[in-house]
């Protein structure tokens, strides 16, 4: 915690003056857009789920734009490092920001980030859902969620739950289900989602609640089991799975989004020609099917509707971070 205050700090002097050099929009020409590459910096690792989406609508955003669209993966910080590189760059259109529900969770973590979500970022559009699931070992004697929820009423704070690390989409959504399901589980935080999955699988935690697209090798071996999933729609790869409110956990309905931006400055007719760009990307038929197998629920919704989930968002997540007790940095 020390560690990451003093990572915020540091981020947060460099973003007063990166934001003092940031270079005029009026440099912008929407009449020749693009001109050159574009730069689709990610504030996740290589190989994960939103990285493997992004580059598939990287190379359709690159057919339609007529430009190469080069993916730059800047973690760190939760999404700080990659947020602040997009928000000092030059507002021309050619350096885009992945955005997820990270970003809206982070405005609850921390006190003061060196950027504003909404006022630093012109939202261009949402790419899709991703669904969280409740998972368990093949031989686990839990075969539905109600009967989850009944063990951990039964011994409250004994029922071992994995999740990746505090203040993860993963571990709210955890968090969540505590509040709306009345349990306590033991939660056990993990660095990453494989060492969950090891954990899950060697029977170390009871359950587990993670984002289902990397686990769907596991799921269709029957290495692991699927409880539900936590959005308010059945995954079309998962469809005999049901929706935790089928399962019988009422007005649960949690799932991890992503979406592009830009820097707020950036003129608007180049927000419109990248926010056409995306709509025509997610239309093709096999880009969908790509995305889809990754276990993505593709959804396009255009910048007004992207900046009205976004603000849903942080207050959502904020009212969950003020309820588990998780006092902001």
């Amino acid at each position: 915690m020390p560690h990451r205050r003093h990572t915020l700090g540091q981020l947060a002097a460099l973003g007063l003056l990166a934001t003092s050099l940031r270079p005029s929009s009026t440099r912008a020409n929407p009449a020749r857009f693009p001109d050159r590459p574009l730069t689709l910096v990610l504030p996740f690792a290589p190989g994960g789920v939103a990285d493997l989406t992004a580059r598939a609508v990287a190379e359709q955003l690159a057919r339609g734009l007529g430009q190469a669209v080069v993916v730059d993966n800047r973690p760190g910080a939760g999404a700080v490092v990659a947020s602040q590189t997009v928000a000092a760059a030059r507002p021309d259109g050619h350096t885009l920001l992945l955005v997820s529900n990270g970003h809206a969770v982070s405005t609850g973590l921390y006190r003061r980030l060196p950027y504003d979500v909404q006022k630093d970022f012109a939202p261009i559009g949402l790419m899709g859902w991703f669904d969280l699931g409740v998972f368990v070992a093949p031989g686990s004697p839990l075969r539905q969620l109600r009967e989850l929820i009944a063990a951990a009423r039964a011994t409250p704070g004994r029922l071992t739950v994995g999740t990746i690390i505090q203040g993860s989409t993963q571990q709210l959504a955890a968090k969540l289900f505590e509040t709306q399901a009345g349990v306590d589980f033991n939660l056990i935080p993990y660095k990453a989602s494989p060492a969950v999955l090891t954990a899950l699988r060697s029977g170390e935690i009871d359950a587990a609640i993670e984002i289902t697209g990397p686990w769907l090798g596991q799921l269709k071996s029957g290495a692991i089991r699927a409880l539900a999933v936590t959005s308010g729609h059945r995954n079309p790869v998962l469809p005999e799975v049901p929706t935790a409110i089928e399962a019988g956990l009422a007005g649960y309905d949690v799932a991890s989004w992503n979406a592009l931006a830009v820097p707020a400055a950036t003129p608007a007719d180049i927000q419109a020609r990248l926010a056409q760009a995306l709509r025509e990307a997610l239309a093709q038929p096999a880009l969908r099917e790509r995305l889809v197998s990754q276990g993505v629920r593709v959804e396009s919704a255009g910048p007004a509707e992207t900046q009205a989930l976004l603000a849903r968002e942080i207050r959502r997540w904020g009212d969950v971070i003020r309820r588990a007790g998780i006092e902001p940095e």
